[in-house]
């Protein structure tokens, strides 16, 4: 069997990571594809290289763009690639445009297509991270689900008969980062202490894309009574020039970082306070780690993190202050995104669906 993976950006890197390795302990084939659209070295390379991934077979380069113009790209030179590999499996990952063009190109080329982390759904249109993943997941032909919830997404929508619940292949490698770095304090800006300050990522369109919200955003993170740990994303900082946003606040909370490698951004959560975050990803790791998370967002597709208040809803930033300041619940956390053993059961289900 042969199985060719498509990534492009930092999420899909890290999903990346455990499947990757449970192919090399395999018989199998893996190819893996890097469509480029995460290109920055502290949102790529890093990856690859701190969580011990195979160098990609392909690069295509692709770059940044918009929506249209960046996905297009990708179609444009994913044909040749997927007729030269002609792969049992094509499978992508998440939600992204990288995804959503893997899934096209291998589609209209008549191969079969496998979709890990299916059945998520926000339910807001206008994301286009929800119009991305529910293309994908009704062109797939094998729907590997994270959890419960997105497989009776799966059926809800008419899909039952081709998802399979494998678990969270990031509670894979989250737990196994974790227990390497559990007593290696994070390397932190100046000012800021273990166990004294927040960690903040930002970067989806809703937040960035509108100055009035950004800067709101911004204002309050500086204005908060914990140091804040926000960790810079290149869309950000971006957003924040274009808007006259200063994000260099000399004594203010708010501590501005590029973005970690992911064992750094697992011990810097590990050793916070909690989260304030935009990101899917890191709503998950907050839950999965024990740390409470503040999502500023009116929905989240990891709604299992909602339970007990792990996770809070903030999308009106005037209670920002009060949430992120809370300590971290006492109730006990479920298992609910699997037992860090998903990416064997992706191995496992592709393999047995070949052979059907």
């Amino acid at each position: 069997m042969k199985v060719l993976s498509i990534v492009g950006a930092r999420p899909q890197f890290v999903k990346l990571a455990p499947v990757a390795e449970a192919f090399a302990g395999s018989a199998y084939d893996h190819v893996i594809v890097h469509t480029g659209q995460h290109y920055d070295t502290n949102m790529s390379d890093v990856f690859f290289a701190d969580l011990k991934i195979p160098d990609p077979d392909v690069h295509l380069g692709v770059g940044s763009g918009s929506h249209g113009v960046q996905t297009g790209s990708m179609l444009s030179v994913l044909d040749a690639v997927l007729d030269e590999h002609r792969p049992d499996w094509v499978l992508v990952y998440g939600d992204t445009n990288s995804t959503l063009a893997g899934a096209l190109s291998a589609v209209k080329m008549h191969l079969p297509v496998a979709h890990l982390e299916a059945g998520l759904r926000s339910f807001n249109r206008a994301m286009p991270e929800e119009h991305n993943r529910v293309l994908t997941d009704h062109a797939a032909d094998l729907l590997l689900a994270p959890t419960q919830v997105a497989m009776d997404h799966l059926r809800t929508e008419g899909l039952a008969a081709r998802s399979v619940l494998v678990g969270d292949v990031m509670t894979d490698v989250c737990f196994r980062v974790r227990d390497a770095v559990r007593d290696t304090p994070p390397a932190l800006p100046a000012g800021l202490e273990p166990g004294g300050y927040v960690v903040s990522t930002i970067h989806r369109a809703e937040n960035t894309d509108r100055p009035d919200r950004l800067r709101a955003i911004i204002n309050g993170l500086a204005a908060l009574p914990t140091k804040v740990l926000l960790l810079a994303h290149p869309r950000l900082v971006a957003r924040c020039h274009e808007f006259g946003i200063e994000l260099a606040r000399p004594g203010s909370s708010l501590h501005t970082a590029e973005p970690l490698p992911y064992p750094g951004m697992v011990a810097a959560v590990l050793h916070s306070a909690g989260v304030v975050t935009d990101s899917g990803g890191l709503q998950k790791e907050a839950y999965l780690l024990g740390r409470p998370c503040t999502t500023l967002r009116g929905e989240t597709e990891w709604v299992e993190t909602l339970d007990d208040g792990w996770n809070v809803l903030a999308d009106d930033l005037t209670e920002l202050t009060d949430l992120a300041a809370r300590p971290a619940p006492t109730a006990a956390q479920r298992p609910v995104y699997g037992d860090g053993k998903a990416a064997h059961a992706v191995v496992s289900e592709l393999a047995a669906a070949r052979s059907r």
